[in-house]
């Protein structure tokens, strides 16, 4: 109890405060109702007006009555803080009962008061209060300490609150960081929002009354001043966030204040202006009125600049993160309710301060107090200074290791960028335009909105939903579409449009989903227009309108970006989106084909080839657009007849899968459509053969550049097709015998004959794995697989480099699936199949990656071409590990690696990778024969007569040490 003014000096009173411990796992507290807490704290004041005289002691906070037969607690809640902990659904009423007891108590309802800061700070002490009564007593100073003592293991507080001295003592562990706002599970995660709401209903409550009699305030504000500089954290922390919060609400009374002074004054004017001669006593009584308003907007002035030079000055560089985030996030809010007050320089400068800030949750808290005050043009006006003084820093913050305090910062730029003029200079939209390729998901949608700003709305975009014409708003489109691929040209370096599209993605989906702008713009003829489209700037715009397609058919991101999980109206949108493009590229594609097909540019036939991969097939037949299918079939095998690059017919073939489903209507049409251009491409290739064989040296150039192409067109296909029917294997196979028999047939001719060949056996196999062909056609292919093994080992010795590249390639590929995988699937009908290189196969095998992969410096071309030797050494890698898999999957003798294993060292920087690799896994298969052939390796390297000159020059590997001395490991202890 606090006594009376009259009390002489000298006589404390104590009031212990229950430690709260005792009811952290008392969850059963959340369920009482309002008004069992509203009951309780009427009937706990009623009770204390007698027993707070008798007392010195504080009466027990709470009480608890368990029975466990019935498994039942009942708590009251008595003391404030325990309100504010279980809930805030009685709050209003508590607020109320308490503004009551002040009035008729002041001193124990501000004691009640001050006792709630010191639990929700954690304290589990006594406080002792002792009444002074000459403030300038010297003795008054010497109080003011704060130090711990030995020999009882308590820490002492004793500081000032106005009219007492304060002596608060708690056990040493308080500092631990365990206390209410940093506690964490169910039970506390509540606390704080209802810390803040208990201060934000008081002052709301208070505001016409007792806030105003300067004693209440003045109390707290000076108890929240000793908290705020203690070394405590729990102390320091709740403090700084019960002074910001009420700082805050001292500015809302303050601002209705300023409204009821601004409505007194013009009541006064009118009542001047009714009796200008004769005394009015209404004139007298609102002048009044208008002092008081003006004396307690003075009272509220004050109060707020005690809490800011008293607490936040200090507060906001305190050592804990979490306080200056408090004091940085509420001074945002000051600056946005009360601008003209608070959005000066005075103030704006420990917002920018506070952008260095060490902690990322400090920085993220300065930047979302700048988004909303970038927000309104208004006070964008206030902050010149600002802006100029701290936008670099601003704009270096957008390369924050944090990604949400990046995102953040753009979006700062960005109403930087829309509401401050002239405040971001090109060079800086630049800078900040480039994040749209950023492989952080947020921040290049950040950065995408930022580009919508900057390149679209000065053009006045945003009302482009809103036209009516169909015709302007097709035009603003197209002029939104040119200064996109501007934009996507003049990107230095960043050429993936996938990137572009998915940043713009949310902001500029209007744009970017207007295929029929697009498809205009590149069916428009050039000389239509004088500021027509360069033939750079369509392929730009293809890929963009490719990348396009695929977000709004698959809605993924592009590779490295991770996206969130989608909600049912993104997947209708999904939906939505896939039939409107194929609607609409069923008609428009056909054209965009026939346009650009014969122009030469490959980029641009490419991407419009992938288009048919995002289609919704099911339109075809749903719509009834057969026609224009079959148009579009007629377009592509005028491609495939025209060209001969491999990337080009690859998606030509691809295109004929994506259309030609079984489960569509669509798939008979594009059956016979395929069948009819492979029939026409075999039979001119068996008549250039004919040929071929027919005419001998007077076959010329010109059909043999014929032939070869025609064969890549059916290479190509039979990649990705079954066209074994058409049994081009003889054929193939004939002409290679031709080759290596009389050496006149191209090395084009013969890497493509290679392929086909290889295509033709796998698809065999297939059919045989599936169960498709009879006993004498399983036997038929393992004979051909086997001539054809042959034929590429001969061609290990090829003058070309080319040719014996890819004979080597394909014959580890076909010993690798012939060897291991036939074998390990266990089937009855593997036998025919089963082939085991022989020694000489796989003596042959290892010197060929000894001649051509594992080369001498000396020997080697030196090239400058940074990109050419990049791609020998890419050749070569290819050629390791197509060996190398043959080792692992035990093709080929485990202990012929030891010439491989050899080069480890030597060519570590190329080859080291694959090699470690291949160790590792021969380790796994067998750890004794791979000790064996790593002795043998190092015998090779030590022993030079390992290596035997053969007679045509090249080099023979042979094994050395037929005798290697193993000591034998237990199989328990083999490491």
């Amino acid at each position: 109890m606090i006594a009376e003014p009259e009390t002489p000096n000298g006589i404390s009173y104590q009031k212990e405060n229950e430690g709260h411990s005792e009811s952290d796992n008392d969850v059963e507290n959340q369920r009482r109702g309002s008004e069992s807490i509203s009951s309780s704290w009427k009937r706990r004041r009623d009770h204390s007006e007698k027993s707070r005289r008798r007392s010195s002691s504080l009466r027990s906070c709470r009480q608890i009555r368990s029975n466990a037969r019935e498994q039942q607690d009942e708590v009251e809640a008595v003391t404030l803080f325990e309100v504010v902990r279980m809930g805030k659904s009685a709050m209003q009423s508590v607020v109320d009962d308490w503004i009551e007891e002040y009035k008729q108590d002041r001193n124990t309802a501000l004691l009640d008061l001050i006792i709630f800061f010191i639990q929700c700070s954690g304290c589990r002490g006594m406080v002792t209060a002792e009444v002074f009564q000459n403030m300038h007593s010297p003795d008054i100073r010497r109080k003011m300490t704060e130090e711990f003592d030995e020999e009882t293991g308590l820490q002492y507080k004793k500081f000032m609150v106005y009219p007492w001295i304060l002596n608060v003592t708690w056990p040493l562990d308080l500092d631990s960081g365990d206390y209410p706002l940093t506690m964490s599970g169910p039970y506390w995660k509540k606390f704080k929002p209802n810390f803040c709401e208990f201060l934000s209903v008081l002052i709301h409550h208070c505001q016409y009354t007792i806030i105003h009699d300067e004693y209440l305030m003045d109390t707290v504000v000076s108890l929240l001043t000793g908290l705020s500089d203690s070394q405590v954290r729990g102390f320091r922390h709740t403090s700084t966030l019960a002074a910001m919060k009420l700082m805050t609400a001292l500015i809302n009374v303050s601002l209705s204040l300023r409204v009821q002074l601004h409505n007194t004054q013009r009541q006064c004017e009118v009542e001047k202006e009714k009796t200008k001669s004769r005394p009015n006593r209404g004139l007298e009584t609102l002048l009044r009125k208008k002092e008081e308003i003006i004396e307690k907007q003075e009272n509220i002035e004050n109060l707020m600049n005690a809490i800011f030079k008293g607490i936040f000055v200090h507060r906001y560089r305190d050592a804990l993160p979490e306080i200056r985030a408090i004091c940085i996030e509420e001074i945002g809010i000051w600056m946005k309710t009360c601008s003209d007050r608070f959005l000066t320089d005075s103030y704006l400068k420990y917002v920018g301060w506070t952008l260095h800030d060490k902690q990322s949750d400090v920085r993220l808290k300065c930047l979302m107090g700048l988004l909303s005050l970038y927000s309104d043009r208004e006070c964008c006006v206030k902050m010149d200074l600002f802006t100029c003084r701290f936008k670099d820093r601003i704009k270096s913050m957008t390369l924050d290791k944090e990604s949400e305090v990046a995102v953040q910062a753009i979006k700062v730029l960005t109403l930087m960028l829309q509401n401050c003029e002239d405040a971001l200079t090109s060079s800086d939209c630049k800078q900040l335009s480039h994040f749209v390729y950023s492989a952080h998901r947020p921040v290049a949608l950040a950065a995408g909105e930022f580009l919508h700003r900057k390149l679209f709305c000065s053009q006045d975009s945003e009302v482009q939903d809103e036209l009516s014409e169909r015709k302007e708003k097709a035009s603003r489109n197209i002029s939104h579409l040119k200064t996109l691929v501007n934009f996507y040209q003049e990107s230095e370096g960043c050429t993936h449009s996938a990137y572009l599209v998915d940043s713009l993605w949310d902001s500029s989906a209007f744009l970017l989903k207007d295929w029929e702008s697009m498809t205009s713009l590149l069916l428009e003829n050039d000389d239509q227009e004088e500021e027509a489209f360069t033939n750079i700037q369509k392929k730009a715009l293809v890929e963009i309108m490719l990348s396009s397609i695929r977000q709004a058919a698959e809605g993924l991101p592009p590779g490295g970006r991770c996206l969130g999980k989608k909600m049912g109206k993104e997947r209708k949108s999904q939906i939505d989106d896939r039939a409107k493009l194929t609607e609409h590229f069923i008609v428009a594609l056909p054209q965009l084909l026939a346009k650009y097909s014969t122009d030469g540019e490959k980029v641009i036939k490419l991407n419009l080839l992938q288009v048919p991969q995002y289609f919704d097939l099911e339109v075809y037949s749903t719509v009834q657009l057969e026609k224009h299918l079959d148009t579009l079939l007629k377009q592509i095998k005028e491609i495939v007849e025209q060209e001969t690059g491999s990337e080009v017919l690859e998606f030509c073939s691809k295109a004929y899968l994506f259309l030609n489903k079984e489960e569509l209507a669509a798939h008979e049409q594009v059956e016979l459509a395929k069948s009819q251009l492979l029939d026409q491409l075999v039979g001119r290739f068996n008549q250039l053969l004919k040929d071929f064989f027919h005419k001998g040296d007077s076959f010329d150039e010109a059909e043999s550049h014929q032939m070869w192409s025609t064969l890549k067109r059916i290479t190509t296909f039979h990649n990705g097709h079954d066209i074994t029917r058409w049994n081009l294997l003889k054929s193939t196979c004939t002409l290679l015998k031709s080759g290596l028999e009389d050496g006149n047939v191209s090395e084009p001719i013969i890497i493509q004959a290679i392929k086909c060949s290889y295509f033709h056996i796998m698809w065999q196999l297939s059919k045989v794995s599936e169960g498709m062909c009879s006993k004498s056609t399983q036997t038929s292919v393992g004979k051909q697989m086997r001539g054809f093994c042959y034929i590429c080992r001969r061609y290990l010795t090829n003058v070309n480099s080319a040719v014996r590249e890819q004979a080597f390639v394909i014959l580890c590929d076909l010993l690798l699936v012939f060897s291991h995988e036939v074998l390990s699937s266990g089937q009855e009908n593997a036998e025919p199949f089963t082939y085991v290189p022989e020694a000489s196969l796989q003596s042959e095998l290892v010197a060929f990656v000894m001649d051509h992969v594992f080369v001498p410096q000396g020997s080697e071309i030196v090239s400058k071409d940074d990109e050419r030797r990049a791609g020998i050494l890419h050749k070569r890698r290819n050629l390791l590990a197509a060996f190398c898999k043959l080792i692992v999957f035990s093709v080929v003798e485990m202990d012929i690696a030891a010439n491989i294993f050899k080069q480890y060292i030597k060519y570590y920087i190329d080859y080291g990778d694959i090699i470690k690799e291949t160790l590792s896994r021969t380790r796994q298969i067998d750890k004794i024969q791979c000790a064996k052939t790593l002795f043998q390796s190092l015998k090779q390297i030590q022993l030079p007569g390992a290596v035997h000159n053969r007679p045509d020059g090249r080099r023979e590997w042979r094994g050395v040490a037929p005798t290697v001395f193993v000591q034998k490991v237990p199989v328990g202890h083999q490491g």
